[in-house]
């Protein structure tokens, strides 16, 4: 079980690799990264039997920037016929696992393989619950069976309360039709990745404050409308005009960049395509100066070094705020509705 297999966005295998290759070294794990482009994974090879669950150990999951999932464990060739039989045979070395996850890759063949997934998990579970390798409890590891394709699985462990949220690390959020765009999707799951669910009552409390800035069509002034949050949408371009008649917004036609709040507010989202250097040091801006408590603005990325400029963008803003002598935890990922960027999270302490 010497193999991590760790799940990505098309296209985005090279900084999956750089990601992990810095964990490893930075754990004392021996080892390589490999991936194909566009193969939406990537597998750290380590030297050691235990090395993939020392890596596990030593990072938790949603501090990772780049991958969806994650799982050490080792692949497994399947025959056209009793494929179960092959499963629970090289299963018998493994635990009692307390959740079953099927996943694909998020490619199209992945997607090809969905419907054989759904088919063949109920037989497999009773196959397993049978077996004795499989029980209905948090506390155990989960199994986690990556499908390339029908005839190749990645049979692989992660702890339950250390990989992905969400089956190969994609929530099923459904776009709500009186959102004026999809990027409302964007804010919805950096809710969910950054924001444990029992604290959404406190943090996104009606009554509070917030300020989008490049807001149109108000996307993710939306969400936070539709939990009876004030929003100034900060934006020359034209507002929903459903949205505006909540009587919850005021649009402020101006430069997002030159915008300054009257008063400080709970919340500043961001999704204006700019440099990220540029909307980083908004960050900072709004962080530093008390404008907001909270944060979430998306950083697009450059063609190259993609994973080396967003760990220089965070040393950058974690630097700045440190120098104004403010606690502020900084998180990152790149979440499935996000393309070409990253979305960061910030909270003052």
């Amino acid at each position: 079980m010497n193999t991590l297999l760790l799940h990505c966005r098309a296209g985005f295998e090279s900084e999956v690799c750089s990601e992990i290759s810095e964990l490893a070294a930075r754990l004392d794990v021996a080892g390589y990264a490999k991936a194909k482009a566009n193969s939406a994974c990537a597998e750290f090879i380590c030297s050691d039997a235990q090395g993939a669950q020392q890596l596990m150990r030593g990072q938790r999951f949603a501090k990772l920037i780049f991958p969806r999932q994650w799982a050490r464990g080792s692949f497994i060739e399947l025959p056209e016929t009793d494929r179960i039989s092959v499963l629970l045979a090289h299963l018998a070395s493994y635990p009692v696992c307390g959740s079953l996850w099927l996943e694909v890759l998020d490619t199209n063949d992945g997607k090809e393989l969905s419907n054989f997934c759904k088919k063949f998990e109920a037989p497999l579970r009773k196959a397993l619950l049978k077996a004795g390798k499989l029980l209905d409890d948090p506390s155990k590891p989960r199994l986690l069976l990556t499908f390339k394709s029908g005839r190749e699985v990645f049979v692989g462990l992660a702890e339950a309360n250390n990989c992905a949220m969400w089956p190969m690390g994609i929530p099923r959020l459904r776009f709500p039709r009186e959102a004026p765009s999809r990027s409302t999707l964007k804010l919805e799951e950096a809710w969910h990745h950054f924001i444990p669910r029992d604290d959404w009552d406190k943090r996104l409390a009606p009554g509070m404050t917030a300020v989008d800035l490049g807001a149109a069509p108000g996307g993710w002034t939306w969400q936070l409308v539709n939990r009876q949050i004030r929003v100034v949408a900060v934006d020359n371009g034209p507002m929903a005009e459903d949205l505006m008649y909540l009587g919850l917004v005021e649009h402020q036609r101006a430069d997002g960049f030159t915008f300054k709040p009257r008063h400080p507010v709970h919340w500043m989202v961001c999704d204006i395509v700019e440099k990220p250097a540029r909307n980083a040091a908004l960050i900072e801006t709004w962080l530093g100066e008390g404008w907001c408590r909270e944060a979430v603005v998306n950083l697009k990325l450059p063609m190259k070094q993609r994973y080396a400029e967003v760990v220089r963008l965070l040393e950058r803003i974690d630097d700045g705020l440190k120098a104004r002598g403010l606690k502020v935890s900084i998180d990152c990922k790149q979440l499935y509705h996000d393309r070409e960027e990253v979305t960061c999270h910030l909270r003052r302490l």
